[in-house]
């Protein structure tokens, strides 16, 4: 299975659908990249980088700000599965 769920061996799905559905993941795991690096940067480390090498203070920030920010981010992959499956997400996006 893949990181966000599109994977499967679905034999209905057509090639084009399944490479528009690679795509979109790529698109999105890339996205959360960029999301985190620029989150955990801004939060660890002083714009002045007086030292060219980590501290242990930058490091363990970095560690602690990955570590929350991919447990938030299964969370709310988790809580939008479930809605999807019972049918609520459309509902909430006001579809």
């Amino acid at each position: 299975m893949s990181f966000l769920g599109f994977g499967g061996s679905s034999p209905q799905i057509s090639s084009e659908a399944k490479l528009k559905a690679a795509e979109a993941e790529l698109d999105m795991v890339t996205a959360m990249f960029n999301q985190l690096v620029e989150s955990c940067n801004s939060k660890c480390f002083d714009k002045t980088y007086s030292e060219g090498d980590l501290t242990k203070a930058e490091s363990l920030c970095v560690d602690r700000c990955v570590a929350k920010y991919f447990e938030a981010n299964v969370k709310v992959g988790e809580s939008m599965q479930k809605l999807g499956r019972s049918g609520q997400l459309g509902k909430n996006f006001g579809q």
